[in-house]
């Protein structure tokens, strides 16, 4: 199909193009930017007073397929992903079985394939079951289409295990998908603190993750493997990376939405939408985070996207269920960070678009190079968003199937900037007009 996207405000963060014009996608493809001249479509999006801009990267989002169907449906959430402008999306190996068979990481994809709404990059289990022991056969797995591997929320207790994963790694070009925790300190359910104190509630000590991080920067010290740090929390772990950077480190990071604008403040009196993984953590924690992400320590920032039940929240605090709904904030939730640091629309983007691609680099394959990007002959994933709207947080809008989120207006008392209007995967509308 051939569309047109006319008068559009085009945004390209990697080549700093900012300038009104039109944009033509042809067989899944742009083929022009700008002024287009004579170009038959078979579909044209009015984009006056709109951003046309990459479509967005989102590097951790549970889709809860298979084998949790009841919080969350691949048709649902996809769906979720369109909607928030969310073309690529790399989702956990703790499904219900494990992703450490290629079988199930082919199934997935076929499924994704499929409905036609968002790229799918499977990871695929580090360990056997995730139990930390036995290594799964990652050259089968990167066969059937994982882009790097992964122990989602389940640390690695023996150290050897990690080293000879990380080795492993190493020698075939593969990348470790890492949340730095340790499992003897990682136990609860609310950041040590205060607040947690005041409540009650068990802790999780900032050492939980220092520990984990210098633990892990030793291995790649001695391996040489390329590890992404999933979903920072502290300022201390901010600074570890920085420092791990410096030194060359392969070493790249993200932070969530919810570490990003929140705070262990914002659980008031057991608040069971605040629930997390990570745990929320002091007012300085969320301040470091904000200034590793536009500084670069951080790359990208992720929805961390988890849909649970009603039943599952309606609980007390540290029974219910840890995860929110994200995919459809994570645009809006960028540009509302972007503008109370005072940083440029072009930074917000960058990191939801160009950035993430970047941490994925060749496990992209012939995407690569054009994929987070607006380019002519690029792949044609592509978000239109009204900049100048806000909206209003409500469970009743979302298109995911899980309803809880943090930033509910109700709940939060703002207004979140930006709403998608059009959303473009391989040249075909997967939402909107």
């Amino acid at each position: 199909m051939k569309i047109l996207i006319k008068n559009g405000r085009l945004i390209d963060p990697v080549s700093g193009l900012d300038r009104v014009g039109d944009l033509a996608v042809a067989n899944g493809r742009i083929v022009k930017l700008g002024e287009v001249g004579e170009f038959t479509a078979d579909r044209t999006v009015e984009a006056t007073g709109l951003i046309v801009a990459p479509g967005l990267v989102d590097l951790c989002a549970r889709l809860r397929e298979p084998g949790h169907e009841h919080e969350g449906l691949l048709e649902s959430e996809l769906a979720a992903a369109a909607a928030g402008g969310v073309t690529s999306l790399v989702c956990p190996p703790d499904t219900d079985p494990v992703l450490d068979e290629p079988g199930l990481v082919e199934m997935l994809k076929f499924r994704a394939r499929k409905l036609s709404r968002c790229r799918l990059f499977p990871l695929g289990a580090l360990t056997r079951q995730l139990a930390g022991t036995a290594l799964t056969e990652m050259a089968e797995l990167t066969e059937a289409g994982c882009i790097g591997f992964s122990q989602a929320e389940v640390p690695i207790r023996d150290t050897l295990v990690l080293h000879r994963a990380l080795q492993y790694a190493a020698t075939y070009g593969y990348t470790v998908w890492l949340r730095p925790l340790d499992a003897w300190l990682g136990g609860g359910v609310a950041a040590s603190g205060a607040i947690a104190t005041r409540l009650g509630l068990s802790g999780v000590p900032v050492s939980a993750e220092t520990i984990a991080l210098h633990t892990l920067f030793e291995l790649v010290r001695a391996t040489g493997a390329r590890v992404h740090v999933c979903r920072l929390s502290s300022a201390a772990g901010v600074a570890l990376v920085r420092a791990a950077k410096a030194e060359g480190l392969p070493v790249t990071a993200d932070v969530s939405i919810n570490s990003l604008h929140l705070s262990d403040v914002d659980i008031g009196y057991f608040d069971s939408a605040m629930r997390l993984t990570p745990p929320l953590r002091q007012g300085r924690d969320r301040d470091a985070l904000g200034a590793g992400l536009a500084d670069g320590t951080i790359d990208a920032l992720v929805s961390d996207h988890m849909p649970v039940t009603v039943d599952e929240k309606a609980v007390p605090f540290a029974e219910a269920t840890p995860g929110a709904t994200g995919l459809e904030l994570l645009l809006s939730l960028s540009l509302r960070w972007a503008r109370d640091a005072g940083l440029p629309l072009h930074r917000a983007l960058a990191v939801v678009t160009s950035e993430p691609v970047r941490v994925l680099g060749s496990a992209l394959g012939s995407l690569a190079a054009s994929a987070g990007r607006l380019v002519e002959g690029g792949v044609a994933d592509v978000c239109v968003f009204d900049a100048g709207a806000s909206w209003a947080v409500a469970p009743d809008q979302l298109a995911s199937q899980g309803k809880h989120t943090p930033f509910e207006f109700s709940r939060s008392g703002f207004e979140l900037p930006a709403r998608v209007r059009c959303t473009l995967v391989a040249g075909h509308i997967a939402f909107g007009e």
